[in-house]
């Protein structure tokens, strides 16, 4: 049986466990039944989207959910029985997004979020099949955006005419471009990252430190290349106003970080994540954090850097790490010791159990499962947001 928890910031309902007050221990959320009652095959979570106030789950099997503020856009269509014009108090609880106006055989494949937007990544059948039987290159992708944009979040391009506000999910045209499909996407506060299968990185939205390359400007309205990386590109992960791209692990795994350097993201990279270096050959997951870069190493050791005035980055007696999770400013480690270990800013619960006034700096909490038998399957991490997917034997 498949289980979600979460605990953290919940203003807005975002956690989506029946009420809007900040939890600090774990809590289940609240699924639709075309979830909890499917058995065969047991449903699985695919990647956790967090905006600012939204969330978004993603299952493998094309499945997309929200809970949260949908007044943005960011949660797609919501239709209420409402006859005024007053906004609608819904209970907060994970609901399927309508994707009513995509194509027929459209499939979401990869989500992100910006602080009031969504993108969705869709497959759909080619209308001219490659005789290889390749299901990756037989597929077109198609990228959606849907909420509020103030820098080019929804990256619909500079006509007059493109909305800024869209609960629709609106197609991003001509991208990606003919031949290629996505195999990453990332995303923060102001812009987006995807990764190309051809190690192309593309970006939009707000350009003004230089998060998507050069030119730096104030907002990217489309998606532009990122020119100069000199790697092909497997993952990027983007902070609040940088972007750090990663070489695939198994070659020398090149580290590449663009835009701000206020917490010292590009120049304390440390020596061994440096191209001249070896770069991270072999790390296993990547992340980042509104000011930190995190990478967990095929060994299990995990190194981080930049922002740590609230302890933000990893702490060094963690032991093995086997999967992490990096929210805005505090991060998950679930160790192979089969410990659940939070650390970093705290303030609204999304650490555990607030042990000082100052909201949980520098200390770190060890989450232990709300029931016994359960094996935890994924972490993840969003705005003072954390959740834990398990899995209990039916």
């Amino acid at each position: 049986m498949l289980i979600i928890q979460a605990f953290g910031s919940n203003g807005s309902g975002q956690l989506g466990i029946g009420h809007k007050e900040d939890v600090s221990t774990p809590q289940p959320v609240l699924l639709p039944s075309s979830i909890t009652t499917t058995t065969t095959p047991q449903p699985k979570l695919k990647r956790i989207a967090a905006g600012g106030n939204h969330t978004l789950l993603l299952f493998e099997s094309g499945a997309l959910l929200w809970s949260g503020d949908h007044t943005s856009g960011a949660c797609g269509p919501v239709t209420t029985t409402n006859t005024d014009d007053s906004t609608p108090e819904l209970t907060p609880q994970f609901r399927p997004v309508d994707l009513t106006s995509l194509p027929p055989g459209s499939k979401p494949v990869h989500v992100a979020a910006t602080w009031t937007a969504t993108i969705l990544v869709t497959t759909a059948p080619s209308p001219n099949p490659q005789s290889n039987n390749n299901t990756t290159t037989n597929n077109t992708h198609k990228v959606y955006t849907f909420g509020t944009a103030t820098k080019g979040e929804l990256g619909l391009g500079l006509d007059p005419s493109s909305p800024a506000s869209t609960p629709i999910p609106t197609a991003i045209p001509n991208f990606p471009p003919p031949g290629t499909h996505i195999t990453d996407l990332s995303s923060c506060m102001g812009h987006a990252v995807a990764v190309l299968g051809n190690g192309e990185a593309w970006g939009w939205g707000n350009g003004r430190k230089g998060q998507l390359g050069e030119p730096a400007t104030g907002a990217v309205h489309s998606p532009r290349r990122i020119e100069g990386v000199g790697f092909p590109v497997a993952r990027a992960v983007c902070g609040r106003e940088f972007t750090c791209l990663f070489g695939r692990p198994d070659d020398a795994g090149e580290v590449a970080v663009l835009g701000s350097d206020k917490w010292g993201v590009r120049s304390q990279v440390p020596p061994s994540c440096r191209s001249l270096s070896g770069g991270v050959a072999g790390w296993r997951e990547v992340g980042a954090g509104w000011g930190s870069v995190f990478v967990l190493k095929e060994d299990g050791g995990l190194l981080s850097w930049g922002r740590d005035d609230h302890g933000q980055l990893a702490r060094e007696d963690l032991g093995r790490v086997r999967d992490i999770a990096v929210g805005s400013e505090h991060a998950l480690a679930l160790t192979e010791a089969g410990d659940l270990m939070v650390w970093g800013w705290g303030e609204h619960g999304n650490c555990g159990p607030i042990r000082n006034q100052d909201g949980e700096k520098g200390e770190r909490n060890k989450i232990v499962s709300a029931s016994e038998g359960m094996e935890i399957t994924m972490i993840g991490a969003g705005c003072a947001t954390s959740w834990i997917i398990s899995e209990k034997p039916t």
